[in-house]
């Protein structure tokens, strides 16, 4: 009969024990699982609820178990309904009853939290390295590229000239900040529920600190129902993850619409762009257009694990099974959102035509505006007036380069001879040096500034 089918008649129906394995998710959680179970029975040990000789052959045996795991001569099967019980049933093989020991002051329930923990462990930082590599590639292309005079646009319409490192940084500081949340969020993941047991404790003399000391947390966990029920740890991640995915998807959306005929700003480079089965001259940018669907199942399982979530009782569930799931694959496809942009990002090709195209574009309206303040008029009249000088170009089909000296003195007299000076779009964008503007200073500053947090 198998492990935990002592109270009950045979052994659990097939479809039953189909339905409830979780070992598919959980072999991504292996290392985790013995690395967690060699702390334990090292505490074990050390406070002499099992004696030296007991916890070294428990160590070893579960050392030599990874062994077969990493050279590939053991793996759990489907007999097993999860991979502790895979581990202890190969340590019950390998050394004898003493593997029996192994579960001495813990549940499958604390055991499980603590593994996922570990998993973050390891993952997270992964995740911070590839948006910290995105946010280098964008870095990248602000020094290289960052000069070039683009439009800027509200609502999808032209708004005023702007530099390209200035849209490129207003894609990096999200990322930047995303970093932050990571590394926040772990804050409050990283302490040990292990000895939590069930959730009510144990009565064995056991040293939790020790355990969480193993295994590089700072702590316990301090309530042991809290610690085999709590998932915000889980839910404030895969927030994170939706969140920086979120900000992927948007950069992603630009460089899709950047690379259309109609915009034509930028090409995609070949490593990261496909053909079409049927039109030869496609070059789609599907390595944009993946992430932003990835950003989307990154959001969905942000709310498979809010709804998992908000009608347990405590403590332990076995609807908690399946945020493993929900969670890893948040957690990795934030990766490999970050890493394929990363990609994308580094081949671009960008095209500079806009100094010239932009001369005289109603975008400069603004600074019409700008102008006619700086002669005195409150900032709605001379908004009025630039509106008004628009509309006379519109109703003749005409830019600002093409008003009269004439007629430009009509709408204010200093614009007489001042209209011309302010249709340079480059001049434009150097003159907006307030902090955070499109300034050449001000995007240097913050490229700089960017740099030294990626540094640090």
């Amino acid at each position: 009969m198998g492990i935990l089918r002592d109270r009950f008649a045979g052994e659990a129906a097939d479809a039953m024990r189909a339905f409830a394995s979780s070992l598919e998710v959980d072999l991504e959680m292996l290392a985790e699982d013995i690395a967690g179970s060699t702390a334990h029975v090292r505490m074990l040990g050390e406070v002499g609820i099992i004696d030296g000789a007991e916890a070294e052959t428990l160590a070893a045996g579960l050392a030599a178990i990874l062994v077969e795991i990493e050279n590939g001569d053991w793996a759990p099967t489907d007999a097993h309904e999860d991979i502790h019980m895979a581990i202890e049933a190969r340590l019950l093989d390998t050394i004898g009853p003493v593997a029996g020991k192994l579960h001495t002051a813990r549940s499958r329930n604390d055991q499980v939290a603590t593994d996922v923990r570990l998993w973050l462990q390891r993952r997270l930082p992964e995740v911070e390295g590839a948006i910290g590599a995105l946010l280098s590639a964008l870095l990248d292309r602000v020094e290289a590229d960052g000069q070039i005079v683009i439009p800027g646009y509200t609502h999808l319409q032209r708004g005023q000239p702007i530099l390209l490192g200035h849209h490129l940084l207003a894609h990096a500081w999200p990322l930047a900040r995303d970093v932050g949340r990571l590394q926040d969020a772990w804050k409050r993941a990283d302490q040990c529920p292990l000895g939590a047991c069930a959730m009510a404790g144990t009565p064995f003399p056991i040293d939790r600190q020790r355990t969480a000391e193993l295994l590089g947390f700072t702590g316990p966990t301090d309530n042991a129902m809290d610690s085999v029920a709590a998932r915000d740890h889980a839910l404030e991640i895969a927030s994170a993850c939706a969140i920086t995915t979120t900000h992927m998807s948007r950069l992603a959306e630009e460089l899709v619409l950047w690379s259309t005929t109609e915009f034509g700003f930028v090409r995609h480079g070949d490593g990261y762009s496909t053909g079409s089965s049927i039109m030869p001259q496609k070059r789609n940018p599907d390595a944009a257009e993946l992430v932003r669907g990835r950003a989307a199942r990154v959001q969905g399982n942000l709310q498979t694990l809010l709804s998992l979530l908000r009608s347990q009782p405590l403590a332990y569930n076995r609807d908690l099974q399946e945020d493993r799931r929900a969670l890893f694959d948040a957690v990795a496809s934030a990766a490999d959102c970050a890493t394929v942009l990363a990609g994308t990002v580094r081949e671009l090709q960008f095209v500079d035509r806009f100094e010239t195209e932009l001369h005289g574009d109603f975008s400069l309206a603004t600074e019409v505006a700008d102008f006619l303040v700086g002669e005195g008029l409150s900032f709605r009249d001379a908004h009025g007036a630039a509106a008004r000088l628009v509309k006379w170009c519109e109703e003749r089909d005409l830019d600002l380069s093409g008003v009269p000296t004439e007629v430009a003195g009509e709408f204010h007299p200093a614009l007489a001879n001042q209209l011309g000076n302010l249709l340079d779009p480059r001049a434009a964008a150097a003159r907006r040096t307030s902090t955070g503007g499109t300034s050449r200073d001000e995007v240097m500053r913050q490229l700089h500034l960017l740099r030294a947090g990626l540094d640090s």
